[in-house]
């Protein structure tokens, strides 16, 4: 094979892997609830990760945690 054939055999065999590794698909209109979940955002549901961080702050307590100073439940 000369040089012109394997580069255009490469150029074809890169097109068929960027083709087959796409996840383009199209979303219908009954599975955009799944999507449309607190779940599935990036930053997560709000209250979950405010109340997540206060137990995490109330464990931690001893070493600071997440910005809160003390120990216990840090309720009063």
């Amino acid at each position: 094979m000369n040089k012109n054939a394997l580069q255009r055999l490469f150029h074809v065999l890169m097109l068929m892997i960027m083709f087959a590794l796409s996840a383009c698909s199209t979303v219908q209109p009954w599975e955009k609830g799944t999507l449309a979940r607190p779940e599935m955002t990036f930053g997560g549901d709000a209250l979950d990760t405010k109340y997540t961080e206060h137990i995490y702050g109330s464990k931690e307590g001893a070493s600071g945690g997440a910005g809160v100073g003390g120990g216990g439940c840090g309720c009063n």
